[in-house]
């Protein structure tokens, strides 16, 4: 273990279970509730506050000691180890008990009551700021731990979204914040530095110059945007389109035609292809249809699987015509149906008025009129989009080319024109202001372009759920959609998008310390925030050993194309974010090159290659920015490394970066950051964990042994071991467990570094070790370890339900990536994905495998003599195959059927067979959705144990709890 002085808390303690209830908390998806940070700017990988300020402090804040408590006999806090965690857990904002708080809500969801926030008894714990004396106290201790003049500096060179500088500027802390991406670092600038200097002064110019940016804006596009009589808030519902190869008539493509779907409320939209004498339109009307009136199905649209039908003569149109109108520029769009709301409170939707047509080709001839202008500013870009690229925009297929081709042309003209007046207004500040008052003002100003542009392009969708827009990022990639929704583009979105930056700003202002002067929050706490815009393998702003804390969360290997996706901003921004901060947007667009991830489409032209190819290049780019950061830290400094990722390879690549770069691992806390419901992340069976790795830099072994890892094995499984049975018992389940188990089996390898391979390379020479041939083992003792709690004894069952049952315990889903499940299957037993596929227990997918269902699994005729469901059998060759079959009968015949099939068999005294029913109970999520079984097993499971096996024991169904929490929690 680490020697080094001061020993700092993280390396002995981290509130795993409090942080875990914060961060959801602080990640609910209530409006309003949620931290500004994320409203300012769309970006895609943002830390939780709370567990964020908790790595921070943890990582300077000393272990307590009986010197500490005596160096500080007056404070109370500081007296005991339990005082000083406490306190720790209050400068992070838990002022209360959320673990206790947790339990209650449990204990109140299961009698059917419902307990809200107000169970906690305080605020979440990012709206809770220390007071002054509190941060006054810190600031001693650290001295005194640290033994500077000056506070110790906290530095994080890919600070992406600003969670990590934006807690350490709360806490007063000297803070380097850095990234590699223009759109990332001006939020940075706006988000941090920016609040941390001017605070809530700034606020009052916000207001009088956005203002001033609304109304000019509004008084350009007024005539673009037209109210109908009463109506003071309207959303217009699109559908891409093309000529009907036959008739030449516009064929709207919309997938279904309701607009509402609410028991007692329903609306569609019927398309009319014929006008009153019936004769065939060119271009198609639309009427809006409610409750009885709807005498057609509306589930059914014209556009199906990429091909369409005609409205006009009933025919097919075939899918690689569509494809080819737009790759030739023939695509259309058609406005619907436009939802709007009244004055007197009434909402609805009405079909497009002639008003409504006028002011598109009003639109269409002032984009016509200015758009070289534009063009010439900056204001409406130029640019290609590359073809360099992972997610499929919609520009392969359909036509879209460059940016601009993401718009409508009215769209185009809102955010030109927004731009246009942005630029305007930069000019008049500098004139009143000085220079950099005029340049952070507008900075954060700036904000409300990004707003509007991920709330106003053609891959924004309409809720028709919850009547409301989508936005472009709702997911962490691009879309391409078929029908598409406007926000009303001269009163409401300029409006919507100032509220938000102003909203955004005044609340980052007041967690940073700043306080109204009528308020009783405590004094603004002076701090200082630098923010660069660089590679961060090349600090040129940091000295040697400059730093005490390195704190960083950096790129998740191929989990976000984070360039990829903030071109769509970067192309727009620097025609106006770009003259404040030229620096950050010098380049056409963001810098793909030097981007830190495992970027495939980078290598596409090297075949079979590129994935091997764009790991190792991830790999590369990783070893120098921890070989940057091992240049940049104190000696006894503390480097904190934030990662979620299930992949395998993913943590081979990190892990071989860190111990390469010089450092050895001290400590590994894993945290669950993630929303339950988190969209992006919706059915993927994502990692909820994030894994904090403490690291400091290790000083080379001088014994001269050659260590390889046999030597360690031992030490490796044993450490493993206590990760992950210390771990459940803080929560932590499923594939994070797992992921809880690697940080461990590194710090062991980066502790006897150089390790060598127990295998030698083809040459018979001594080679490196890889991470992840230690990583085997860790997932080994996960492996016995969850087999035993499903179980008991291993040998009860054979090895295909073996893999069954624990994929079920560990992913907790159907599906999951297949390099996982070959992983999980090399730790079962040594199976193949070939072997479980050829047993019908797993489908390959692509990139991914799924658990077949017991109807799935059904044999018939001259396949009976293979693996898998057959009710006719007499013997199995798995336990799963019996099981299942047994699960398949009672779905189909009733649960008496199935009881004949396990008496038949004999398998109700059967104790293998048993052990099987056990493990599945144990394992597969007892979750209901709307009071139905979300994994239909489990509520066949449930009934067939409840009537037939009463020794099978049911878990506390926790899953369906905390579903019924998310509901009524907050």
């Amino acid at each position: 273990m680490n020697t080094i002085e001061p020993r700092v808390l993280i390396e002995d303690w981290l509130p795993v279970a409090e942080l875990g209830i914060e961060s959801r908390r602080e990640s609910a998806p209530i409006p309003g509730q949620f931290p500004k940070l994320k409203t300012l700017h769309v970006w895609w990988a943002r830390r939780p506050l709370a567990a964020s300020a908790a790595v921070v402090l943890g990582g300077l804040l000393p272990a307590w000691s009986v010197d500490l408590a005596r160096a500080f006999p007056e404070h109370d806090q500081l007296a005991s180890e339990s005082a000083y965690r406490k306190w720790a857990l209050r400068l992070v904002g838990i002022w209360g008990d959320p673990v206790a708080a947790r339990k209650r809500i449990a204990e109140a969801t299961e009698l059917g009551k419902t307990l809200g926030a107000a169970a906690y008894g305080y605020k979440p714990a990012f709206k809770n700021q220390p007071g002054s004396s509190e941060v006054g106290l810190l600031h001693r201790v650290l001295a005194w731990a640290w033994g500077a003049d000056e506070l110790p500096l906290v530095a994080d060179p890919t600070a992406g979204g600003g969670s990590i500088p934006f807690t350490s500027a709360r806490l007063g802390l000297p803070t380097y914040a850095n990234d590699l991406n223009g759109v990332a670092a001006a939020m940075l600038r706006a988000g941090v530095a920016i609040p941390s200097q001017y605070g809530l002064d700034l606020l009052p110019y916000l207001k009088q110059y956005g203002t001033a940016w609304r109304d000019r804006v509004r008084d350009r596009l007024t005539s673009f945007f037209p109210y109908e009589q009463g109506e003071n808030y309207v959303t217009y519902i699109w559908a891409n389109a093309v000529r009907c190869p036959r008739t030449g008539g516009l064929v709207p493509l919309i997938t279904d035609q309701w607009l509402r779907k609410e028991k007692g409320k329903e609306v569609a939209v019927r398309i009319l292809e014929r006008d009153e004498s019936g004769d065939l339109l060119i271009n198609p009307r639309f009427e809006i249809v409610t409750g009885d009136g709807i005498d057609f199905d509306p589930s059914v649209g014209l556009m199906t699987g990429g091909s369409a039908r005609s409205p006009y003569d009933d025919l097919a149109i075939d899918g690689g015509y569509i494809k080819e109108e737009a790759r030739e520029g023939r695509f259309e769009q058609v406005l619907y149906a436009v939802y709007y709301r009244k004055g007197d409170g009434s909402k609805g939707y009405r079909a497009p008025t002639a008003h409504d047509l006028d002011a598109l080709a009003a639109a269409d001839k002032y984009l016509q009129d200015n758009r070289g202008a534009w063009e010439g500013s900056g204001c409406l870009p130029t640019d290609e989009i590359t073809e360099i690229s992972n997610y499929d925009r919609g520009h392969r297929m359909y036509g879209i080319n460059k940016w601009t081709d993401m718009f409508t042309s009215r769209q185009l003209v809102t955010h030109a024109v927004i731009a246009e007046e942005i630029q305007r207004l930069i000019r008049e500040v500098r004139a009143s202001h000085s220079r950099d008052f005029a340049d952070a003002l507008m900075t954060v100003l700036s904000f409300v372009q990004g707003k509007a542009l991920n709330y106003n392009a053609k891959s924004i969708s309409w809720n028709i759920n919850r009547q409301s827009i989508r936005s472009v990022f709702e997911k962490h990639n691009f879309t391409f959609r078929w029908t598409f929704a406007e926000f009303q583009g001269s009163h409401e979105l300029p409006g919507f998008a100032l509220s938000q930056i102003i909203d955004a700003y005044t609340q980052l202002a007041g967690l940073l310390g700043h306080a109204a002067p009528d308020s009783l929050l405590p004094t603004r706490v002076e701090t200082s925030v630098a923010v660069t815009q660089g590679n961060a393998a090349n600090l040129v702003a940091l000295g040697d050993g400059s730093v005490t804390h390195l704190c960083m969360d950096p790129p998740y290997y191929d989990n976000v194309m984070y360039a990829e996706l903030s071109d769509f901003f970067y192309v727009w921004e620097k025609a106006t974010l770009g003259k404040l901060l030229p620096a950050y947007f010098h380049a056409a667009e963001a810098d793909k090159a030097d981007e830190a991830i495992a970027n495939l489409a980078r290598f596409a032209l090297m075949g079979r290659r590129k994935q091997e190819l764009a790991y190792a290049d991830y790999q590369a780019k990783m070893t120098a920015i921890f070989t940057e950061c091992r240049r940049v830290l104190r000696d006894n400094g503390v480097m904190t490394v934030m990662f979620t990722h299930k992949k395998a390879d993913a943590w081979d690549a990190l892990g071989h970066a860190i111990i390469s770069s010089g450092f050895t691992i001290e400590g590994s806390w894993p945290v669950n950051t993630e929303p339950e419901a988190s969209s992006h992340q919706h059915g993927k069976n994502a990692a909820n964990s994030t894994i904090m790795l403490v690291c400091r830099k290790r000083e080379e072994r001088t014994d001269g042994r050659t260590v390889f890892l046999d030597d360690i094995e031992a030490d490796i499984r044993a450490a493993a071991r206590a990760a992950a049975t210390r771990f459940q018992h803080d929560g932590i389940d499923g594939v994070d467990l797992l992921l809880s188990t690697y940080g461990p089996t590194l710090a062991v390898i980066s502790r006897n570094w150089p390790v060598y391979s127990s295998n030698p390379d083809e040459n018979g020479r001594d080679r490196l070790l890889r991470p992840d041939e230690a990583l085997d083992l860790a997932r080994e003792e996960v492996v016995r370890l969850r087999r035993a709690r499903l179980v008991g004894q291993a040998g009860e069952i054979d090895d295909v339900t073996d893999f069954v049952l624990l994929a079920w315990d560990i992913f907790a889903a159907r599906e999951f990536p297949f390099d996982t499940a070959r992983l999980l299957a090399l730790a079962v037993g040594g199976l193949d994905i070939d072997r479980l596929t050829q047993a019908k227990v797993l489908r390959k997918g692509s990139g991914t495998v799924s658990l077949l269902s017991p109807e799935d699994r059904l044999r018939r005729g001259a396949e009976s003599r293979l693996p898998g469901v057959k009710p006719e059998a007499s013997k199995f060759d798995h336990l799963i195959d019996a099981v299942d079959t047994a699960l398949y009968v009672a779905a189909e015949d009733g649960m008496p059927a199935a009881k004949r099939f396990i008496d038949r068999l004999g398998l109700t005294g059967d104790r293998a067979f048993l052990a099987t029913v056990q493990g599945l109970v144990n394992a597969v999520p007892r979750t209901k959705a709307k009071g139905q079984w979300v994994i239909p097993e489990a509520g066949l499971l449930d009934t067939l144990a409840t009537l037939y096996l009463p020794n099978i024991e049911f878990p506390t169904d926790e899953p369906e709890v905390a579903v019924a929490e998310q509901d009524g929690l907050f």
